[in-house]
């Protein structure tokens, strides 16, 4: 990893420690009205290994679910690059979205990475392509429509990672069932950040 992209994500790492350190307060509409600043980001042991599963793959299509602010994509993006991949990122709000691509532009890794912005499962099912990583990572309540939504679009050995799965939240207990549930997906719930189930497809 260069040091552009490690002073990309320096920056990121120094608000992710501000944002920790204060008192959590959801802002108001920060799923619908676009006024929501908390990154909510995976943290640097969780991008470590995203970026090490990703680094694994050949030339992987590597499917973002939730920008965000764009720190997970820069790992995801550091991959794809190093392995001769794409990284298609989804996200709600347009804000947040310009901000990951501002940021990805520092790291000099925008030209890997796709940014989409619009309502995830319809985009997902928009999608033309097939997908051999996936990370998954917005709201809870939308886990299960983006398996259901990504399930077909899955590429042989294709491997997917959902965040916060040791969370309190009742949804992620639910997708953790139903993706185990799916045929040829084999499963296991890692320990690591706020909890990873981390998925393969295939044989």
């Amino acid at each position: 990893m260069n040091e552009q992209i490690e002073a990309v994500l320096e920056l990121y790492h120094q608000r992710i420690i501000e944002e920790r350190s204060k008192p959590r307060v959801e802002a108001p509409g920060g799923r619908d009205g676009g006024q929501d600043q908390r990154m909510r980001a995976v943290g640097p042991e969780t991008g470590r290994l995203i970026n090490v599963i990703a680094r694994s793959l050949k030339a992987p299509t590597i499917l973002e679910i939730g920008t965000s602010f764009g720190y997970s994509g820069i790992w995801l993006a550091e991959a794809a690059r190093a392995s001769g991949g794409r990284v298609i990122s989804m996200e709600l709000h347009g804000y947040k979205s310009a901000y990951a691509k501002d940021m990805a532009e520092r790291a000099g890794l925008a030209d890997v990475i796709d940014f989409r912005i619009g309502d995830a499962v319809e985009m997902i099912a928009a999608l033309e392509t097939k997908v051999d990583f996936i990370l998954l990572d917005l709201w809870k309540d939308l886990y299960i429509p983006c398996l259901e939504a990504f399930y077909r679009k899955l590429n042989e050995g294709a491997i997917i990672v959902a965040d916060n799965m040791l969370g309190p939240d009742p949804n992620v207990r639910e997708y953790g069932l139903a993706v185990r549930a799916k045929p040829r997906i084999s499963s296991v719930l890692l320990p690591i950040g706020q909890g990873l189930e981390v998925s393969r497809f295939g044989a």
